[in-house]
């Protein structure tokens, strides 16, 4: 059975409609919460088959607001990058995946958008992910993608909203799989929240059922691609 360590930045955000479709192929995960106290980010040794690293609310990666274990958490990406292990990104994560490939972050102030990505092409995330698919953004800075990362899917303004280093890692600028009491989480959970939070909950509720039909093609390009499945032993 499969083993992902999930590395969580806030209390309200986590896996969301994610988890579903991980324990419906018996993919086990576990939570990391560094924000607890005496919680630390793990070994390489002790991450199983993947890393996870969500997103962080109002906590970013370019030095205006940089998550507490952000030098630890590059450096765990970085070794399961070397070791050939899948590095998921999202949000913030997906900012720690790009500094930890090569690439780097750059500032911006934290919003909140409710939009569409669009794939680059047809055969991208083993030909499962949607040609458009919702875009839910809550999040600071941007990352900058190495030389060599691949996008996958852009925004609505043309800027990276999927990408892939290497084989069988990918980032996610907006949460595939969010849920919307997990937005609503996030703006009661800090004192910082963009001012269209409101506005950003209200458009979340209203496509769920898109949110859902998407994320199941792209669960499917993602276990596909990080051959993240049920041991064959």
């Amino acid at each position: 059975m499969k083993y992902l360590t999930v590395i969580q930045h806030t209390s309200a955000e986590y896996l969301g409609l994610m988890e579903d479709h991980l324990e419906g192929r018996r993919v086990r995960f576990n939570y990391c919460r560094p924000f607890v106290e005496g919680t630390e980010i793990p070994h390489q040794d002790v991450v199983g088959d993947g890393l996870v690293l969500l997103g962080g609310g109002p906590w970013g990666s370019a030095g205006t607001r940089d998550v507490p274990t952000l030098s630890e958490e590059i450096n765990l990406a970085k070794s399961c990058l070397m070791m050939g292990l899948p590095v998921i990104g999202i949000g913030v994560g997906a900012q720690i995946l790009a500094i930890a490939s090569g690439g780097g972050s750059s500032k911006a102030a934290l919003s909140s958008s409710v939009g569409m990505a669009h794939r680059i092409s047809d055969d991208v995330l083993a030909g499962f992910l949607p040609e458009k698919y919702p875009l839910v953004k809550y999040m600071r800075d941007k990352p900058v993608l190495s030389s060599y990362a691949k996008i996958l899917a852009v925004d609505d303004d043309g800027e990276a909203a999927l990408f892939q280093v290497g084989e069988n890692s990918f980032g996610f600028v907006g949460h595939p799989g969010i849920k919307p009491a997990m937005l609503e989480d996030l703006v009661m959970e800090f004192e910082e929240a963009p001012e269209n939070s409101g506005e950003s909950l209200q458009k979340i509720r209203s496509i769920v059922p898109e949110i859902e039909d998407s994320l199941v093609s792209i669960m499917t390009g993602i276990v596909q691609m990080t051959d993240i499945m049920i041991d064959k032993k």
